[in-house]
C-alpha cells in the first residue's frame, strides 16, 4: 500500500469512498454531506492539494485524509490546519491506515511550516495521534457549533509551544455545507 497526494485520477473515487464510509457509519444524509464538504473544501482558497492524501492498494483508494488551512476569527491561516474528513474503506479498517495517513500528513504539514492541526471527532479516535482538547489552549467552539462534548474539538501542536499565541473561537461558517 502506498500514500500519495491527490491527483486528478483519484478525485472521483476518493469522493465515492468518503460517501460510502460515512453512509455506512452515520447514514445516507451524512455520507452526502461529507462528500459535499470535501468538494467544497477543494473549491476554496484554503485547499492544499499536497495535503489531500490517499492510501492506495494497487489502484484502489482505500484510505483518505484531508488537511486544509483553517482560520480562527480571521487569523492563523498560515499556521493552522483542519483535518477533515478521514475515511478508510470498511474492509480495510483496523489496519492502521488512518494512523499512517494522519502521521504522514503531520510530517508533511510541519515541513510546509504549519504549526498545529485542529480536528472535530471522537476523542478516542484522535488522542493516540497526540490531539488534546482545544479548550485547554484557549481555542473553543463558537456557540453555533454543537459538540456532543467539549473534548470533541481537539488540536495537536506540530511543534512544541506552537499554540502559545493561538486562541479564539472556532467557527465553520466559511463552509456552506457546515452551515446548512
Amino acid at each position: 500500500m502506498e500514500i500519495t497526494a491527490m491527483n486528478e485520477k483519484y478525485l472521483l473515487s476518493s469522493l465515492e469512498l468518503i460517501e460510502t464510509v460515512f453512509t455506512e457509519w452515520d447514514g445516507a444524509a451524512e455520507g452526502k454531506k461529507v462528500r459535499k464538504l470535501t468538494e467544497e473544501i477543494r473549491s476554496k482558497k484554503y485547499y492544499i492539494p499536497e495535503l489531500e492524501l490517499i492510501m492506495k492498494n494497487g489502484e484502489e483508494v482505500v484510505g483518505y485524509a484531508m488537511f486544509s488551512r483553517f482560520h480562527i476569527e480571521g487569523r492563523y491561516e498560515n499556521e493552522l490546519l483542519i483535518l477533515t474528513p478521514v475515511a478508510v474503506k470498511t474492509e480495510f479498517q483496523r489496519r492502521h491506515i488512518s494512523k499512517e495517513l494522519i502521521e504522514y500528513g503531520f510530517k508533511k504539514a510541519k515541513d510546509m511550516g504549519f504549526k498545529a492541526v485542529l480536528v472535530e471527532g471522537d476523542p478516542k479516535n484522535y488522542t493516540a495521534r497526540g490531539f488534546m482538547p482545544s479548550y485547554k489552549f484557549g481555542i473553543e467552539a463558537c456557540p453555533k457549533i454543537h459538540l456532543p462534548h467539549p473534548d470533541c474539538l481537539m488540536i495537536k501542536e506540530l511543534e512544541k509551544g506552537a499554540l502559545e499565541n493561538i486562541e479564539g473561537a472556532v467557527d465553520y461558517s466559511f463552509y456552506e455545507t457546515l452551515s446548512e
